[in-house]
């Protein structure tokens, strides 16, 4: 095998691919990257898996040579040397070469490494998924999707089941769902599907779509999502990113989401946010840092933070619009903050039903988004 290949380019790859490859896995071979070249392009491998990612840099693309002098061929090399060789080499072009023996050359500028290779034969094949169930998303709508429900999954390996993002379609939306058991984030889009389509609805784990999240540049390309029962896949021109599902089903959250409430607050969400991380400073001490919030006349908040050994704070914001019954009410001012900034709206609405209720933070206009959050009982 050999081929002269941009370093920049090779590098964005490499760190990619690095994002499935685990020092941790049980079968040996996969603590290693594998190149594959062939006359189209260079193609990495990595996985753990759970999580496989390759990608592809093609040999030329709109008139831009990335790679040439190809002589086509596959190595596995080593993923916890190999990326540091990339990054330091001298110049913008590299030559890696590998022989009979797996013996593998990489040369930039002055500098020549020898590494090791490993048997291509012995990497796994991965699965290649073709479902007649895929659909396509804008990426920028996808990473909107992720960033605004994946940090509510459950961080306990208790119960498995919540430490995956609900991802389920049907009648022409998708809706992805995530839970810990205190908190709550479910965010839907308009799909334009063929009629009577729907998908089977898929727990993805939360770590996967982490790390996919921050693969995928900002753009309005698309990318493709097919699932099985065990597995799913996202395709982009270049990357091709497959992930494990979760087993097990999923709980019935929308029985969680109250149907009417008695307090509605409507409030600018950069001065709840502000004024809920103020009150949190001195909310510290105890283990999820609560803050209370009551409902003042002529539309007025009241937001504290209070630990007896520190001392306390107490704000007042006002709001827009407060309607509905008075209200003292507690709850993790952590929660509060991670919910209002995936909300990603100027103008939120906060729907309660009493103090030892969930409530529900959503955009003004927008019934597409939103978060509840158990409060949390302080006397």
């Amino acid at each position: 095998m050999k081929f002269v290949i941009q370093r920049d380019q090779l590098m964005d790859s490499v760190q990619n691919v690095m994002k499935a490859i685990s020092s941790r896995t049980t079968i040996p071979i996969l603590t290693g990257m594998k190149l594959e070249a062939t006359s189209e392009g260079i193609k990495l491998t990595g996985s753990d898996s759970d999580i496989s990612i390759e990608s592809f840099i093609p040999a030329e693309e709109d008139g831009i040579v990335y790679a040439e002098d190809i002589e086509p061929g596959s190595i596995v090399l080593q993923a916890k040397y190999f990326p540091d060789i990339v990054r330091k080499l001298p110049q913008n072009t590299v030559e890696i070469t590998s022989d009979e023996s797996r013996n593998v050359t990489i040369r930039s500028g002055n500098a020549e490494f020898h590494l090791n290779g490993q048997d291509p034969e012995e990497y796994p094949q991965l699965p290649q998924l073709h479902t007649e169930d895929s659909f396509e998303l804008p990426i920028d709508l996808l990473k909107n999707l992720i960033r605004q429900t994946v940090f509510a999954v459950s961080t306990s390996e208790t119960r498995p089941i919540l430490t995956g993002v609900h991802v389920k379609m049907d009648e022409g939306s998708l809706e992805f769902i995530a839970t810990d058991s205190h908190r709550l984030a479910s965010r839907k889009v308009p799909l334009d599907q063929p009629e009577g389509k729907s998908l089977p609805a898929v727990v993805i784990p939360g770590k996967s779509l982490t790390e996919l999240n921050k693969i995928l540049a900002d753009s309005d390309d698309k990318i493709e999502i097919s699932a099985t029962d065990n597995q799913v896949l996202f395709r982009t021109k270049h990357l091709y990113f497959l992930s494990r599902l979760l087993d097990g089903n999923y709980p019935e959250t929308s029985r969680l989401i109250p149907e009417q409430s008695k307090t509605v607050v409507k409030i600018d969400a950069k001065d709840l946010l502000q004024s809920v991380d103020r009150a949190s400073l001195l909310a510290k001490e105890n283990r999820n840092n609560v803050v209370r919030l009551v409902t003042k006349e002529s539309n007025h908040l009241e937001i504290t933070g209070n630990s007896p050994e520190v001392g306390n704070v107490v704000e007042e914001v006002t709001a827009n619009d407060v309607d509905g019954e008075d209200l003292k009410i507690s709850f993790s001012a952590k929660y509060m903050m991670d919910a209002l900034k995936a909300v990603d709206y100027d103008q939120v609405k906060v729907e309660f039903t009493g103090a030892m209720r969930p409530f529900l933070i959503r955009p003004v206009d927008d019934d597409q988004i939103l978060q509840l959050i158990l409060p949390v009982r302080t006397y």
